[in-house]
């Protein structure tokens, strides 16, 4: 039996909105990009033109148009939570890259309604539970190789960042990603974080600190800690130990060729997240796709998305108070 298109509507058409649109077109065989809106309407009727699709007038048009059955948001983090509470009362899926909300009294209405539906709804767009890395150390340890997990290690470098960067976005926009892959690969919640001031980097280009070391301690006592680089770093890179009682796991570096030439020995390391995690993006919206089908997603939840906003929130208070600041979580309802 041939298997139901899902048509999907797409709200934001900027850089990561593109590359969305390309991988549900040409990578996902069971969905169709129907519908589009951008802020910039010539940016929307662009991309309409150039897949065949719909540019509505309002984000809110489209989540409402019964020609879409699921909406994707890439759209500015400050829309996130209207256009999602929107697909919640139209009971859409959605999938909303992160933030999920600005506020995690915003998340947690979403988590609330629903709830309330009885039934889940919201995919957060943490992609690094796709990688294949990632995946492989998270199985790992559910087959107990190393032992219990002690801590973790783990770095997150960039080499630039748009203008209007700001400080806390290295928490909301950059720490975010190791925030929720450090509470799934241990399947704990976190107790207490902090964030401590280093010596800064000459080589940033604004006003922001740069870098910043992030502390996360788990409800079980296990402490992770986090080098944030936002700008000035040799490459893009991301790195993570688990150290065990038994031994340590260490995600393996993007797969490519080792070169000897000149007395060297080298390989290239990327220069974004684009490349980086590229066959995880892939990974993410076909289980997408294929879960909404089932009619069960299985995805980064909204609860996963309320967890990392109020950790990030309390992130940003430590900085600001120089001491550890408590992450206090709402109970969490049965749905996750």
């Amino acid at each position: 039996m041939k298997q139901q298109t899902i048509r999907i509507g797409l709200i934001g058409c900027g850089a990561i909105g593109k590359e969305h649109l390309k991988r549900l077109t040409n990578v996902v065989p069971q969905t169709k990009v129907v519908g589009v809106y951008d802020y910039f309407k010539e940016v929307a009727d662009e991309m309409a033109s150039q897949y065949e699709a719909e540019s509505f007038a309002s984000g809110e048009e489209l989540i409402q148009s019964d020609n879409v059955d699921a909406v994707l948001v890439t759209s500015t983090d400050d829309t996130h939570a209207g256009y999602v509470m929107e697909c919640l009362k139209n009971d859409k899926y959605v999938f909303c890259e992160k933030p999920l909300a600005l506020t995690a009294a915003e998340c947690a209405e979403m988590v609330k309604k629903e709830v309330e539906l009885g039934h889940r709804l919201i995919q957060v767009g943490f992609n690094r539970r796709f990688d294949s890395g990632y995946r492989e150390m998270k199985q790992a340890l559910i087959d107990g190789e190393v032992g219990e997990p002690l801590m973790i290690h783990s770095a997150h470098r960039n080499i630039s960042q748009a203008p209007g960067f700001q400080t806390d976005y290295a928490i909301t926009r950059v720490a975010i990603h190791e925030i929720d892959i450090t509470r799934w690969l241990l399947d704990q919640e976190y107790d207490e974080v902090q964030v401590l001031k280093v010596k800064q980097s000459k080589r940033t280009t604004g006003d922001w600190l740069n870098p910043q070391l992030v502390m996360f301690k788990t409800c079980e006592g296990q402490i992770i800690d986090v080098e944030v680089q936002t700008d000035g770093a040799y490459a893009y890179d991301v790195q993570c130990q688990v150290v065990g009682e038994d031994g340590t796991l260490n995600l393996p570096d993007p797969a490519t060729v080792v070169k000897r030439t000149k007395q060297s020995k080298h390989y290239q390391l990327g220069n974004d997240w684009a490349t980086r995690f590229i066959d995880s993006y892939d990974t993410e919206f076909t289980e997408w796709a294929d879960s909404i089908s089932a009619g069960r997603l299985v995805g980064p939840s909204a609860w996963d998305g309320y967890a990392a906003c109020v950790t990030t929130d309390a992130l940003i208070k430590s900085r600001k108070t120089g001491i550890p600041e408590k992450v206090k979580l709402m109970e969490k309802p049965d749905l996750y």
